[in-house]
Parts: structure tokens; C-alpha cells; sequence
């Protein structure tokens, strides 16, 4: 901002920072197709898929009824709903990461659903250039249009598909046997700006698309780790450059200019799309607490509206004020994101107090699935920790309880003969199948931080006495639960594994002496 044409002072290149963020839009589309994964999509694609479908279309509706009632023509409108509708995926990310949740159910869910806007948005960035004003807007002009992109974009995912992910594979193998680092990241970045120019260049579509296809074959290989290590300062040096360049064309007196249309886009953004989603959760029959740990996650947008804004504004289809307004609300709807999450919790305990019953999604499975137990343990997730505790149990001759919300496992379970119920252990109607005032033991191995807190409080509530185990993945939240008093016991992962590297160190020192 401070070195862009709308205020005093030094005024930077306006030919070369435009392309120097290119090469960020690039390596950006690059990084995203490296760390796409069908597997994490496919196991939430119940949710994820027909969610992020419905709600950015929801938003995109919204900002088109919002901006025709300014005086806007439909087609900025649509540029504006979907740079609204579609969440940064690394401010996503950083707030699962901070709260714990990255590999709860919930995180999982969320980052399915991020993964869908990012393709969403990726076909945006395709069909876009159709909305142009020089572009034809006859029907069969514009059926014609689409038949031909959508061809081009077929025929080229198709060949990148079917020979990049035989050839590229292969080529990073054998420079990698070079043994030279430098060569290797040459290739990396050969492979990913050539794709992405070749790309628009032989089949006329976005270089964005391009690069994250090359990002998408490489991912495909061995070394598709190594491959983004050597990407990444690359990436991150141009994305700064991509961000300033973006920075530059922000006009600061918008705020002053269209208060109330800033305020309309913000409302959009942190509030019709979290509400969007929430209902959205709920309609698909999952845990209210999913639809805010995803609500709040989608509440901010980022850097591929960023990059649909300056597309739109290059075809002249956004109007200054509008590429502004996107800026202006990236801008406070990222600085805000994380009080979304610190409200997750009281918004939690509200909607359960209003409650009198449990809805039909929430509803435990019958009692007669599961046999009466006393003097039992409770096993709350049955992933690679609580598969460990159950184990134990079974040795010392503990019968116990598994609430896990994978279905496959809980059948698996039950063909065993082990006690198991599907479904999210917080939610009230399955509490009362676990029976805390007869169990001996609760054990809560499952990653979600919120989730622990609430069982526990129930739990104790009920038993009093009941001996209570819980795993943390923070410092902060380990000493919330023992000063809490919630749990007797709180571990915290990270911890157990550095005593047990230092007892092994120790025991290797001594044994060479």
C-alpha cells in the first residue's frame, strides 16, 4: 500500500511487480496441486464435496443480489461472490494447527471442504475470461465458448494425467541419482513453470491451471516431498511479491468511499458463509460442533480470492471499488479469524443448553446393540493411540466401551466381540449409552481439545470418582485440564516423547562407556 499508486510518497514499478507476481501465482497453484491429496477428499467427500458446492454457490447468489442492488452489472457480481466464497487454505490450516484440531474429524472435514473450493476455483479461473465484456453473450456463443474450454481443459488434464504422472515421476528419479540439489530444484522448477506456460500457450487456458496440474503429477511422486522443500522459498519469496503487488492496487480511501459496501462484503464473509456451512453441517447429519469448527474456518478469505479479483479486474469486469472492497475484507476477516475459534466452545455450550432433546442427528444407536457393562472402561477414539489402549485393556481383562466415529472400525470392532458405538463421543445422546456413573476409567484419546473438555465435564459431573485420562497436543492445553481438575491425568504427546528419546539417549551414553 504504501508503495502503490494511491498514496504519497515512493511509487513502485507498476509493469514489473505485476509480473514478478505471476511467478507467485505460479508457485502458489504449484504448491496447492503438490499437497492435494484424493485420499483426504474421498474420506470426507460426503460432507466436503456437496457443502463447499452449496455454500460457495450460496455466497456467490448473495453477492450478486447485494451488488445488482448497488448498481453493479451481474457478471462483477459473480466475480465478487467468488472471490467471497472460497477460504485461504493456509490461514485454515495455521488456525487447525494452533487449536488442535488439524486431525480431528472436524479439521479433516474442514480441509476436504477447502480442498473442493480450491478446485472450484481453479475452474473459476478457467471459465472467467467467458464473462468478459468482449466476449460473446449469445446462448450459442457462450455454449460454444464453454463446449471449446471445457475440450481444451479435458484434453489437457487428460494428458497431463496420463503421461506426466508416467514421465515426471520418472525424471525426478534420475536427477535425483545425480545426487546434485541443485540440479534437482532446477527441474522442479522447470517442470512447474514450463507445464504452466505450455499450458496456456498450446491449449489456451490459465497458466494458474497449468501449474497446479504440474503440482498435482509431481505429488504423485516418491519425492514429492523433497520436491516441495526445494519449491518452497521460491514460493514463499514470489507470494510476498504476489501479496505486495496486490497491496499496490488497494485504494485505502474505499474505506471512506463505500463504508456500508464493505460492510455488506464483510457480513458475506463472516457471517452468511459460516451460517451457510453451519446449516449446511447440520443437513447432512453431522455434530453441530462440526458446522462451527468448519463455519469458523471459512469465515476469512485469502489468497485465491486475491487472485480471482485480479483476474476479474484485468478482464474489466470488477471495477476498482470492488477490487478494493475484496482487499479491504481479506484484510479483516484474516486479523479477526481466530476470535471465530475462541467462540467455538461458548457457542458449543449454548446450543446444548438449548437442546431439551437430542435431534435425530444426534440420536445414539440403539441400547440393545450394545451390551449393559459395569465396572467398565470408556475408550473415546480408537485411532493409533486409543488401538493401543484398547490392547491394554484387553491384557489386564478390563472390558471397555469404544465410541469412534469411523464407521469401519466400529463394525470391525463388533466382529471382534469389543463393545463399540458409532458417533461423536460429545454429543449428548451417546453419553448417556456410555454409563460414566458404573465405568471405572475414561480414557479420551481422540484429537480435539473442545470435544475432551465437554465429555469430561459430563463425565464428572455423573462420577465424581471416575479416574479420567486425557491426551493433549499443547502445553496450554495440558495445564487447562489439570488446573481445570477436569481430568487426573493429562498427556501431553509431544512431552512423553522427548522423556523417552532422553531416557534412551541416556541409556546409550552409559553404554558406551
Amino acid at each position: 500500500m504504501l508503495v502503490g499508486p494511491f498514496t504519497p510518497g515512493f511509487e513502485a514499478d507498476p509493469t514489473l511487480a505485476p509480473q514478478l507476481a505471476e511467478i507467485g501465482v505460479i508457485l502458489l497453484m504449484f504448491g496447492v496441486g503438490i499437497h492435494f491429496s484424493f485420499k483426504k477428499l474421498m474420506d470426507v467427500r460426503g460432507v466436503a464435496i456437496p457443502g463447499a458446492i452449496v455454500q460457495s454457490t450460496a455466497a456467490t447468489i448473495f453477492a450478486v443480489a447485494v451488488t445488482m442492488w448497488w448498481g453493479w452489472d451481474w457478471r462483477a457480481g459473480i466475480v465478487l461472490g467468488l472471490a467471497l466464497s472460497v477460504a485461504s487454505t493456509v490461514v485454515l490450516l495455521r488456525a487447525l494447527i494452533t487449536q488442535d484440531l488439524l486431525d480431528s474429524a472436524q479439521g479433516r472435514i474442514a480441509v476436504g471442504w477447502l480442498i473442493v473450493e480450491d478446485l472450484l476455483t481453479v475452474l473459476a479461473l478457467v471459465l472467467l475470461p467467458m464473462l468478459a465484456p468482449d466476449a460473446s453473450t449469445t446462448p450459442d456463443a457462450v455454449l460454444t465458448t464453454l463446449a471449446v474450454t471445457l475440450g481444451k481443459v479435458a484434453l489437457l488434464v487428460v494428458g497431463v494425467l496420463f503421461i506426466g504422472m508416467r514421465v515426471v515421476p520418472w525424471l525426478l528419479v534420475q536427477v535425483a541419482k545425480t545426487g546434485s540439489r541443485e540440479l534437482f530444484t532446477l527441474c522442479v522448477l522447470a517442470l512447474a513453470f514450463g507445464m504452466a506456460f505450455s499450458s496456456a500457450a498450446l491449449f489456451g487456458v490459465s497458466m494458474a491451471l497449468g501449474a497446479f496440474l504440474a503440482g498435482l503429477v509431481m505429488g504423485e511422486s516418491e519425492l514429492s516431498h523433497r520436491a516441495a522443500e526445494e519449491a518452497l522459498p521460491m514460493r514463499d519469496a514470489f507470494a510476498v511479491l504476489f501479496f505486495t503487488s496486490v497491496g499496490m492496487l488497494f485504494d485505502p480511501s474505499v474505506i471512506v468511499q463505500y463504508p456500508l459496501e464493505l460492510l455488506a462484503v464483510l457480513l458475506i464473509v463472516i457471517v452468511v458463509k459460516p451460517a451457510a456451512a453451519f446449516a449446511l453441517v447440520r443437513v447432512l447429519r453431522r455434530p453441530h460442533r462440526t458446522g462451527l469448527v468448519v463455519g469458523a474456518g471459512l469465515a476469512q478469505i485469502g489468497e485465491f480470492s486475491f487472485i480471482l479479483a485480479e483476474l476479474g479486474r484485468s478482464l474489466q469486469i470488477l471495477p476498482p471499488a470492488g477490487h478494493s472492497l475484496i482487499l479491504a475484507a481479506a484484510i479483516v476477516s484474516i486479523a479477526i479469524n481466530p476470535l471465530a475459534f475462541v467462540i467455538i466452545e461458548p457457542l458449543d455450550a449454548l446450543l446444548r443448553r438449548w437442546r431439551a432433546t437430542p435431534t435425530e442427528a444426534d440420536a445414539a444407536p440403539s441400547s440393545t446393540d450394545i451390551p449393559v457393562l459395569r465396572e467398565h472402561a470408556v475408550l473415546c477414539g480408537y485411532g493409533r493411540v486409543g488401538r493401543l489402549v484398547g490392547e491394554a485393556l484387553t491384557r489386564e481383562g478390563v472390558p471397555y466401551l469404544v465410541v469412534e466415529q469411523d464407521g469401519a472400525k466400529v463394525a470391525q470392532l463388533r466382529d471382534e466381540g469389543i463393545a463399540a458405538v458409532h458417533g461423536d463421543a460429545a454429543e449428548p445422546g451417546l453419553q448417556s449409552l456410555m454409563r460414566f456413573a458404573d465405568a471405572r476409567l475414561l480414557v479420551l484419546a481422540i484429537p480435539d481439545p473442545i470435544a475432551t473438555r465437554q465429555i469430561s465435564a459430563v463425565a464428572r459431573r455423573q462420577n465424581a470418582l471416575l479416574p479420567i485420562i486425557a491426551r493433549t497436543h499443547s502445553e496450554e492445553e495440558w495445564a487447562r485440564l489439570i488446573s481445570d481438575g477436569r481430568v487426573n491425568a493429562a498427556v501431553f504427546a509431544e512431552y512423553e516423547v522427548a522423556q523417552a528419546m532422553v531416557r534412551v539417549a541416556v541409556q546409550q551414553l552409559n553404554g558406551n562407556r
